[in-house]
């Protein structure tokens, strides 16, 4: 994509029909991207949703495989799918409710670790465990019915953002004109980039290796989470019937001897780390995937509309921020964004189009909050955990013990796990 041109509208492709023109258009079709064009539809919104694949509906998922693009869904997000009225339309079968959480520290002593119920916080889950294809299928079907969305299977090349509104410019030729663009088009967005909306970036120097796991003991609706000595950080969360998934943080040379390894191997590696805590806890683990791996980094958008000087476009998703996964609230992150949009638009007040400088404006105000708060916590933990001398390693492990005895700390943590949003 080529540099944003801000000028005004170009009344010769206005007046010569040669371009469509919507309300908003969705630039990106992973889940962020087609919850936002769903609900902005539903809410009477003329939307097109642009992104390469998306002539390509995602299959539901079917038999005992289990895909590797597993996520923690939050309450937050349960009740945005339910606003968009795909929630009860959701698979639940292949859903996992998660009823505990089992933080533990790198001693692998028995008070070293925190412990969050949904007993005790008086709520019938933490979270959800299951798979992106399982929302995205639900989304595709839902999209097929919903007339005031369009989708199209293409590339946005360039965009020229002016007084009135944007113009894309697609790869097939396709000229597009939109009061609204909203980038939902991942973490290295071009339409960001184009906006020169710049970022605060930081690589972790880790990968996340997961992989999916049949167990001979029951998980008990419980994820847990190992802080091992040197840095990594292993979570087993639990899927449907004896299953698990994991997510192993490590340096990206560890990283690739664990994708080499067999079977066996890999038992031999759950006996030795945390003292043998996970065999103990799941029984025997038995692989039921190919394992893969990613990189991990920190990414935050300076600003989450552009351009500054007419804003026109505002980022959702992994376009404005990305986390290490250690919290799980990377979806939900994106998805809360998602949520408040809706809810902004969907008060808004009658003389005011969806790219009104005020709704913008107070979209990213709400937004920067909550994004720099959870990025902010994630960060501290990652680097906390992995520090290494023997000082910081008590200090944490006895910070764990410590925040696992106060009811208040703890009930304020699953607080935030779970989110808040509002769709009056």
């Amino acid at each position: 994509m080529s540099e944003v041109h801000q000028n005004h509208p170009p009344k010769s492709f206005l007046h010569s029909g040669k371009i469509r023109t919507a309300d908003v258009v969705v630039v990106g079709g992973g889940i962020a991207g087609k919850a936002c064009a769903l609900g902005l539809a539903q809410m009477g919104l003329q939307t097109l949703e642009i992104a390469p694949d998306l002539d390509k509906a995602v299959p539901a998922p079917q038999g005992l495989q289990w895909g590797q693009r597993i996520y923690a869904f939050s309450p937050s997000t349960q009740k945005l799918l339910a606003h968009l009225q795909i929630w009860d339309a959701v698979d639940q079968a292949r859903m996992q409710p998660v009823r505990d959480m089992r933080i533990y520290g790198d001693r692998g002593e028995k008070n070293d670790q925190l412990h969050l119920s949904a007993f005790e916080a008086g709520t019938p889950q933490l979270a959800w465990i299951g798979e992106s294809n399982v929302i995205e299928h639900t989304l595709d079907q839902a999209s097929r019915f919903q007339n005031k969305l369009e989708r199209i299977a293409d590339v946005v090349e360039k965009i020229e953002v002016d007084t009135e509104g944007s113009t894309l410019h697609l790869k097939s030729g396709g000229l597009i004109r939109a009061q609204l663009v909203i980038a939902a088009d991942g973490a290295n967005s071009p339409i960001r980039s184009e906006l020169g909306i710049t970022t605060s970036e930081e690589s972790y120097s880790q990968s996340a290796v997961v992989a999916n796991w049949l167990c001979t003991y029951p998980h008990l609706d419980t994820a847990s989470q190992w802080f091992l000595p040197g840095g990594d950080i292993v979570a087993m969360l639990p899927l449907p019937g004896k299953q698990v998934s994991m997510v192993w943080s490590t340096s990206p040379e560890h990283a690739s001897e664990l994708l080499k390894l067999n079977q066996t191997q890999w038992l031999d590696q759950f006996s030795t780390i945390a003292k043998g805590a996970i065999s103990k806890q799941l029984g025997e683990l038995t692989l039921n995937s190919v394992p893969t791996a990613f990189p991990l980094r920190k990414i935050r958008a300076k600003r989450f509309i552009g351009p500054e000087s007419s804003p026109k476009v505002a980022l959702i998703g992994d376009a404005a921020h990305v986390m290490h996964p250690l919290a799980g609230q990377g979806l939900n992150l994106g998805l809360r964004d998602v949520a408040v949009l809706l809810n902004i638009l969907g008060k808004r007040e009658s003389f005011r189009s969806p790219s009104d400088i005020v709704l913008l404006r107070r979209y990213e105000r709400q937004r920067q909050g909550d994004t720099s708060a959870l990025l902010w916590v994630t960060d501290k933990l990652k680097k906390l955990f992995s520090a290494s001398s023997n000082t910081e390693r008590q200090v944490r492990n006895w910070g764990l013990g410590l925040v696992n005895k106060s009811h208040f700390i703890k009930q304020r943590l699953i607080e935030r796990a779970l989110g808040e949003i509002d769709f009056e």
